[in-house]
Parts: C-alpha cells; sequence; structure tokens
C-alpha cells in the first residue's frame, strides 16, 4: 500500500540528509510515487537491445537529471552551419535555443559560417556564447553537407576538448519549440529519423553499394538514424567525426557519394558502434509529417523553406 511505501521514502529521505549526500537526492520528496517511481510508458520502445535509453517524454526527470548535471558543472557546445543563403535561419534558431535549449546550463553555439558579417546579434543569458567559426562554402551543397564530418572532427581536436563537455550536433533550419535539456547527453547519442522511427529495417535507406564506405548490408542494422541531430562527449563526437570523413574521403577518391551524404556515413557508424542513448522523434520533427499520437512534444521542427531557393546560392 502507498501509505507503507511513503514510510519507507521518508525513511530514507531522513537517512540521505543525515549523511549529507548530494542535494538531487532529495528532490524524491517532491514526486509522489504514481509519477516518479512508477510512471512509465508503454506506447512506446523505451530501450534497445543492447539496454540504451531511448529518450521520450514521460520516460525521465528533469529536476533530478538538471541537479546532476549542474554538480557536474557542465558546458555544452551546440554547433551548426549556416553556409551561403542559410545563415538567414540563424536568427529564429538561436532566439528559440535560448528559449528552449539546456535552460540553466553553459553552452557555446559554435556557429560554422562563411559569412560571419551576417551572424545575427542575439540577446543570450548568462553564461551562454556564440562562437563564430569561418570556413569556406563549396559550389555544391552535397559537398558542404559532406565536410560538415570534416570541420566537427577539425574544431573537437582543436578547441571543443578545451572548452565544453559535450558537443550536440544539429540542423540550422531548424527552430525549438519545446524543452531540450541534459535528458539527451550521453557518451554517444543519435537520433531516430522522423520518417523511419516506426519501420521495418527493409525499408531503410542506407547505403546498399558496396562499393561504398557507407554500405549496410540489408541483414544489419537496427535503426535508422537521422543525419540532423546527433552527438556525444567531445571525443565520441570527435571518433565519429573522424571515421565518418576518412570513410567520405575514401569514397570520394573512387568517384562514389553515398546516397544521403553524411546521413548515410553516420549511420554505418552507429550499426558497428551502438549509441550508447538513443532520442525519440520528438527531437526532429516537421509538421508536414503530421502530428502522431505518441508525440506529446514537438522539441525541434523543421523550418519550411523553398529548398531550391537556399541551396547552392
Amino acid at each position: 500500500p502507498f501509505s507503507e511505501l511513503d514510510t519507507l521514502r521518508d525513511q530514507v529521505l531522513s537517512w540521505y540528509k543525515s549523511v549529507q549526500l548530494p542535494p538531487y537526492f532529495l528532490l524524491l520528496q517532491y514526486h509522489s510515487k504514481e509519477n516518479f517511481l512508477f510512471h512509465r510508458r508503454s506506447d512506446v520502445l523505451l530501450m534497445t537491445p543492447w539496454f540504451a535509453p531511448i529518450v521520450w517524454e514521460g520516460t525521465y526527470n528533469s529536476e533530478i537529471l538538471n541537479e546532476q548535471f549542474r554538480q557536474r558543472n557542465v558546458t555544452v557546445g551546440l554547433t551548426v552551419f549556416a553556409i551561403k543563403k542559410y545563415v538567414a535561419f540563424l536568427n529564429k534558431f538561436l532566439e528559440t535555443a535560448e528559449t528552449y535549449f539546456m535552460v540553466g546550463h553553459r553552452v557555446n553555439y559554435y556557429i560554422f559560417t562563411d559569412r560571419p558579417e551576417e551572424v545575427p546579434k542575439v540577446p543570450l543569458k548568462e553564461g551562454r556564447n556564440v562562437v563564430v567559426l569561418q570556413v569556406q562554402n563549396y559550389p555544391r551543397w552535397q559537398e558542404i553537407s559532406m565536410r560538415r564530418m570534416e570541420m566537427i572532427n577539425s574544431f573537437s581536436q582543436q578547441r571543443f576538448i578545451n572548452e565544453v563537455s559535450y558537443v550536440v550536433c544539429v540542423d540550422v533550419d531548424m527552430r525549438f519549440n519545446d524543452q531540450v535539456g541534459v535528458e539527451i547527453l550521453s557518451d554517444l547519442f543519435g537520433t531516430l529519423h522522423p520518417g523511419f522511427y516506426a519501420a521495418e529495417r527493409q525499408s531503410f535507406t542506407y547505403e546498399r553499394r558496396p562499393a561504398s564506405q557507407a554500405y549496410v548490408p540489408r541483414d544489419e542494422g537496427d535503426f535508422y538514424y537521422a543525419g540532423g541531430f546527433f552527438g556525444g562527449t567531445v571525443m565520441e563526437v570527435y571518433k565519429l567525426t573522424k571515421k565518418c570523413h576518412e570513410a567520405i574521403m575514401m569514397d570520394k577518391a573512387k568517384g562514389i557519394e553515398a546516397i544521403w551524404q553524411e546521413e548515410s556515413h553516420l549511420n554505418k557508424y552507429f550499426v558497428y558502434h551502438k549509441p550508447t542513448k538513443i532520442l525519440s522523434p520528438e527531437y526532429l520533427w516537421d509538421d508536414n509529417m503530421g502530428r502522431r499520437e505518441i508525440l506529446k512534444k514537438r522539441r525541434f521542427l523543421a523550418v519550411p523553406k523553398n529548398h531550391a531557393a537556399i541551396r547552392n546560392k
């Protein structure tokens, strides 16, 4: 009965206080048994076969996690590429990030751009900074897309390792629509692609040509991951981007381009280097796909755009 559980909880809390354990344990007292100890979702997959959690609304407690990460004094790096006309998305991206991304934590926004003078001045909260990293552009948008792995890898080694604990890599033509916090952080995480999260393996759009370094056999692979939201510790992101960049350049030397550029290489990497956490499609959604019942939150949304008008411009 709940009365006995309440008594046990009070005894445990009293013990925590007496031994002076970190204060996030005391947050337990603010949560009833129904919504803390026993609350789980039964309508979605919550864990992978290799015991990596899949993050959905209702599967974690943000107060406890926030306290945990504050005690660790974590700084998060958020990388975006605003090349050519994509710089136009930066204002909305940064404004919404200041409202919803890692609220209460230190953040470095790493803006990779060929137009540093066009990076908008968005008011930032204390402990949050915009770092403009000037890079070259390329004639084709596909080339720009693939070069992201190279650039993230290079800067992971040059400066991220000295400035942040985690790196989160996302697309810029998006906006934050709800809280995206420390619940996403792990050694290595990927995001379920909104177009394939409920699909069978046979329909995944992996690279299927054996000649490509991104090749995945039809009997392998667990999930199909989006190229627009991945990350982890600086060292794990360094290893991921190094492997993907090397594979991309090996393909390029043979005149091959993977079907979905760097996303194909990312998926190949995750087949053989399992993520330690997976984000649900709440973290990368396009309202053109409708509003699914399982999505209690739509945290990071695609911005409507005319691709032809902004690519290769």
